[in-house]
């Protein structure tokens, strides 16, 4: 397993696990809220969040957790 994506409700155990995992596995992880938030909880424009996305699908290993809609471009 080279490619994790961990979807759910905030508080679900997403960013535990995606730990967890990361250490059981060797893999980096990726927290959506904090590519997704500049300070002051400013939003990233929906272009960069693609961008962003994109960017990280394209490596060859990655834990992603998060709870945002629109992945149907990551499959």
């Amino acid at each position: 397993m080279k490619k994790i994506m961990l979807i759910g409700s905030g508080g679900s155990g997403k960013s535990t696990l995606a730990k967890q995992l990361s250490r059981a596995l060797g893999i980096p992880v990726y927290h959506l809220d904090t590519l997704f938030w500049k300070p002051n909880w400013q939003g990233v424009p929906r272009e960069e969040q693609t961008r962003i996305q994109a960017d990280l699908i394209a490596r060859d290993d990655w834990i992603i957790d998060g709870n945002y809609g629109g992945y149907d471009h990551l499959s």
